[in-house]
């Protein structure tokens, strides 16, 4: 079912709209069954000429069943998404051999950090941009989550990411593009009168086209003219 979403270019994204879809049905189908037992109730027990109200305790076999039925409801909703969520969320699960990208959010722009010619972040060759992410395709890349003011949320619709970046704290997220293309970069959390603005683009690249532009960025960051990787010289 097409529900609407924007365009699904990650790995994990057919399985987050699955979760989605599983968690709708599960929560339509509770809607209608207390939908109808209120508007049976309405229709059947509703007030007539000569009849009175009738007090009742209770009815302990009605109790248990709806308490039941929800319980199982909500267990089928946390047992579908649950292995979706750890898959995503937890770092014991994220790709070992990731690229390692450093992600700081402040009011009201987004700054990406790369590894330069070491490999290695946070050392003198690193290189950044403001508002646009470039990663190469099929590649799965983490990016560590930092803010310097208030809380962000790092949101990717395509990629099928979105993050709290938290003040005074580190948070891993990851993922792996499926398609190239420019897809969208937002703030999804109110972060005070400029958030409307806090925008930027995600730029996926063949892997050839982005050791290209990775090369470029380093060498505009050193100074020193751009060392183009073998293939992508010629």
């Amino acid at each position: 079912m097409d529900w609407g979403f924007p365009e699904n270019v990650s790995t994990f994204g057919a399985d987050i709209d699955a979760a989605y879809g599983a968690i709708f049905y599960a929560t339509a189908l509770m809607f209608v069954i207390v939908q109808g037992l209120l508007v049976y109730c309405i229709i059947r027990f509703r007030r007539r000429e000569g009849r009175k109200a009738v007090p009742i305790h209770g009815n302990t076999r009605l109790e248990i069943l709806w308490t039941v039925v929800p319980f199982f409801g909500v267990m089928f909703i946390a047992y579908t998404s649950a292995s979706v969520w750890l898959d995503i969320k937890s770092p014991d699960r994220m790709p070992e051999d990731a690229m390692e990208l450093s992600v700081t959010a402040q009011q009201f722009e987004w700054s990406v950090t790369y590894p330069g010619a070491d490999g290695q972040l946070a050392t003198a060759d690193d290189y950044s941009t403001r508002n646009e992410l470039h990663i190469p395709v099929d590649r799965a890349v983490r990016l560590t989550l930092h803010a310097q003011d208030v809380i962000h949320s790092f949101y990717l619709p395509e990629l099928r990411v979105k993050q709290d970046a938290v003040p005074g704290m580190e948070i891993p997220v990851w993922l792996q593009a499926t398609a190239t293309g420019e897809y969208t970069l937002g703030c999804a959390e109110l972060c005070g009168l400029g958030h409307y603005r806090m925008r930027g683009t995600v730029n996926v690249y063949s892997q050839q086209e982005f050791d290209t532009w990775a090369a470029e960025e380093a060498a505009i960051a050193s100074g020193a003219p751009a060392s183009l990787p073998p293939v992508a010289a010629r």
